[in-house]
């Protein structure tokens, strides 16, 4: 379970993040959704340790990340994968090299098991074809999903998506998260989302949490919110 306890994040002189308060059911695939600016991304990168709150606190099994030494939560960070919204692909490395890296930095599997399980991986996310290109040879499309097989080869138990429709048309995008929810029930990983895209997420999502200037304004199943007599929420979801 994620427990996200009265987070404040301030900038300068400009508050992002307000008190934000709420958990995640191991298993559970949930989208943060919001406007632009809204603090999504900013909340995202307090849950798996890449920020750190003024207050409040992020515990995920047990430990409040946002306390533990930098040698500390990187051994929390091995139960994550964590997808980059440009998908941070390294660009000197083909697919297959990017997708085995976590594999070949932090465990001693040997070279034959790499292979397998780097080539099972990527016939998952149908990118077995494109294990000898590089980055620049494959669509936007085909990045996102060369990402997502690195974001979770490592077995991850939280897998974190920061915007993963963002760049892509609405065939592509509805792929990439129907590929997403495909790979969280598969892997039976905890999935957090940040997305711009309402449609989609309220396909996929168990529940929507909606940010709002730094402020969680409602959270909920998809019928929910949809069916919420909320001015805001009908205006935001339909």
């Amino acid at each position: 379970m994620i427990k996200v306890k009265k987070l404040f994040k301030t900038f300068g002189s400009q508050t992002v993040l307000h008190g934000v308060d709420f958990e995640i059911k191991p298993g559970e695939i949930l989208v943060i959704v919001g406007e632009s600016g809204s603090g999504k991304s900013v909340l995202l990168q307090h849950m798996i340790g890449l920020l750190r709150p003024d207050s409040g606190s992020v515990v995920i099994a047990d430990q409040d990340i946002s306390r533990l030494s930098e040698q500390k939560l990187l051994k929390v960070r091995k139960d994550m994968g964590y997808l980059f919204q440009g998908g941070a692909l390294y660009d000197f490395m083909t697919v297959f090299e990017n997708v085995a890296f976590p594999l070949r930095e932090h465990t001693r599997m040997k070279r034959n098991a790499v292979m397998t399980k780097v080539q099972d991986i990527l016939k998952l996310v149908g990118l077995d074809a494109a294990e000898g290109k590089f980055p620049s040879q494959l669509s936007g499309g085909m990045q996102k999903r060369a990402a997502l097989a690195r974001a979770v080869i490592m077995d991850s138990r939280i897998l974190f998506c920061d915007e993963p429709t963002s760049g892509l048309d609405p065939i592509k995008s509805r792929s990439i998260m129907d590929l997403i929810h495909t790979i969280a029930r598969k892997l039976k990983c905890t999935t957090v989302i940040a997305s711009h895209d309402i449609v989609n997420s309220l396909r996929i999502a168990d529940r929507i949490v909606l940010i709002r200037q730094g402020t969680i304004v409602a959270q909920g199943t998809p019928d929910q919110l949809r069916s919420s007599q909320d001015a805001y929420l009908q205006e935001f979801f339909n």
